[in-house]
């Protein structure tokens, strides 16, 4: 069996290189560069044992720009969302959506097959007073973990490297929320936090969106400052990985590739898989296909 590490960058597609793309800019990302000797653009392709990078389609037959209820319900499931209520859904799932997640989310089947799932992002006392006070909704990666019934994580949990925050570096999110979070870390050391979570779990997700708030202008750093964190946590992150692990990255929609607009695109979004089950994405084509690949993953089905 083959642990995962599932990561989800929230609105990242794949786009043509240019001052407009900050993830083509190899000094933005100068680990992933390395990693897949190229910077991460449209049409790159690789496959070998042990890493496999793939464009992958987020649109999912529905005309419109896709966004993230319904990206993030299909990748996190399976299903295709967007499909089902005939169109593209921003922002919280609603009713239909919530009743596929509570059916097929990957934390819930995975823990129904026996594993070991964990969601690994930290939640503020914040965010459960704007819950209370029907401020804000839960995201779909939130209502996974909820399906398989999981404990949802702290800041004390993240003072202790048990935990990540959203935001990777505890830096943006207390200026941009007003959260009361940890002090500071480095982005290398929040991926080597992620990868010790592997040694209890089988299974574990995490999300940011820093990514999306970048590629819609709404933080107070530029979108290159914010490729480079991702970057230096995924250098963190494949550096502390275990040998049994598979890390799975990817995206419900494009967005950060093309900062010259703000709002989503039709761009294919990434599939980086690097570890023991690569193999189980060789036929991977849609967001529909990661959560499959994941189980197969698991279950030793590659």
């Amino acid at each position: 069996m083959s642990k995962v590490c599932f990561v989800f960058l929230d609105g990242v597609g794949l786009g043509s290189p240019g001052p407009q793309n900050p993830l083509s800019d190899p000094d933005n990302v100068p680990f992933l560069s390395q990693l897949l000797d190229s910077a991460p653009v449209t049409g790159l392709q690789v496959e070998q044992p042990g890493l496999l990078f793939r464009p992958i389609d987020a649109c999912l037959g529905v005309s419109g720009l896709p966004q993230s209820a319904t990206g993030q319900t299909a990748l996190f499931t399976g299903v295709n969302a967007p499909a089902v209520l005939g169109h593209h859904m921003s922002t919280h799932p609603g009713p239909t959506l919530r009743a596929i997640i509570a059916e097929k989310s990957v934390l819930k089947q995975a823990r129904d097959a026996g594993f070991r799932p964990l969601f690994a992002n930290a939640f503020t006392k914040g965010y459960w007073e704007e819950i209370t006070q029907g401020g804000r909704g839960h995201s779909a990666s939130t209502l996974s973990a909820m399906a398989a019934e999981l404990n949802l994580l702290t800041t004390e949990d993240l003072a202790r490297g048990r935990a990540v925050y959203w935001d990777i570096t505890h830096e943006v999110g207390p200026a941009l929320l007003g959260r009361e979070v940890p002090p500071p870390i480095p982005p290398e050391q929040a991926g080597k936090n992620l990868a010790g979570l592997l040694v209890d779990f089988d299974l574990v997700l995490f999300e940011s969106f820093l990514t999306d708030l970048a590629g819609h202008g709404r933080l107070p750093i530029p979108p290159s400052q914010v490729v480079r964190t991702v970057d230096r946590f995924l250098e963190g992150l494949l550096g502390s990985l275990q040998r049994d692990a598979t890390l799975v990255l990817s995206s419900d929609h494009g967005n950060l590739e093309d900062t010259s607009i703000k709002t989503h695109t039709r761009n294919p979004v990434p599939l980086l898989v690097v570890g023991p089950g690569w193999a189980c994405f060789k036929d991977a084509t849609a967001i529909t296909d990661v959560t499959p690949g994941i189980m197969a993953v698991l279950q030793d089905r590659c």
